[in-house]
């Protein structure tokens, strides 16, 4: 016969409030400067209260967790990168579009001024009310509103910025002896004149630099003469104050270059309210006329 007790059989197992009871609380702070005595008093803590230790694949199975959380912090790391940068660009996108309309009202307002002042000093005005000739650029020519050019004794370079991707298909370019037309299909030329002298058409070309501008070189008939405008109607420049290369005078034939040389010593005397070389070579001639005859008055003698 079976006899019930009134008794329950202890349960032989600590609940869990009992195990909470008997661990012992986390106590370690982490110090930035010092992270592996945190980690080190974190694995104490982990050896007392629990078989972690005991583990044949303890060093294998910490490895592996750094390892995860390594690549955790590095593809947060990316992801934070990544959204940094977006916010940055669309932030210069929208900074770029707010920009854009005064930018190119400045633009137009350089460029404006720009072209205002190059035809003033084009148009230099002399003492009398005249308008006199302009100081040339660097290349001995002059920078105009829609084109520049230069030039040395032989030939003219002329420069036309054209809207950026122009085909050269598209480019009109006539040069004739006296005459030369440069433009765009379906638009008013650019140029289009009667040139200053004359020059060899055969020895003439142009071409197309970069999409965005107009290369002309005209080869002069007179290879003697400074060119004091390339179409005539345009402002002219003050050829004395004009200087050919001096690197480009070893390539001359000695006659040439005498003959170059000289035009330089004569612009500059001039420039400076002195004789020329042919001036002074017939006062030379005149003073020894004088030593020579000295029984004759020559102070009313004029060198003309």
């Amino acid at each position: 016969m079976a006899i019930i007790s009134d008794f329950e059989e202890q349960d032989s197992k600590p609940s869990s409030a009992a195990t909470a009871a008997a661990s012992k609380p986390f106590k370690a702070v982490l110090d930035p400067a010092d992270p592996l005595g945190f980690l080190q008093a974190v694995f104490e803590f982990v050896g007392r209260e629990s078989d972690l230790f005991k583990s044949d694949s303890l060093i294998n199975d910490v490895n592996a967790v750094v390892r995860m959380v390594k690549d955790k912090l590095l593809t947060e790391e990316r992801k934070r990168k990544v959204e940094a940068e977006a916010s940055s660009s669309k932030a210069a996108g929208k900074k770029v579009k707010e920009d854009v309309p005064v930018a190119a009202a400045k633009k137009e307002e350089v460029k404006e001024a720009k072209g205002k002042e190059v035809m003033k000093d084009a148009k230099e005005v002399d003492k009398n009310g005249t308008q006199g000739p302009a100081a040339p650029n660097n290349n001995n020519g002059l920078d105009l509103e829609n084109y520049s050019w230069g030039q040395s004794l032989q030939e003219v370079n002329i420069n036309i910025p054209v809207p950026p991707g122009t085909k050269s298909r598209l480019i009109v370019c006539d040069i004739s002896r006296n005459r030369l037309k440069v433009g765009l299909k379906g638009q008013p030329p650019i140029i289009d004149g009667e040139l200053y002298r004359p020059v060899k058409v055969d020895d003439c070309f142009w071409s197309l630099e970069d999409q965005k501008s107009i290369s002309v070189l005209l080869t002069k008939k007179d290879q003697m003469e400074w060119w004091k405008c390339c179409v005539k109607g345009e402002p002219e420049i003050d050829t004395q104050k004009a200087e050919p290369e001096s690197s480009k005078l070893s390539d001359l034939d000695p006659e040439t270059r005498s003959t170059v040389e000289k035009m330089m010593f004569d612009q500059r005397q001039k420039s400076m309210g002195l004789p020329t070389s042919d001036e002074t070579q017939k006062q030379e001639i005149l003073k020894k006329f004088m030593a020579e005859h000295p029984e004759m008055d020559f102070s009313k003698a004029k060198i003309s």
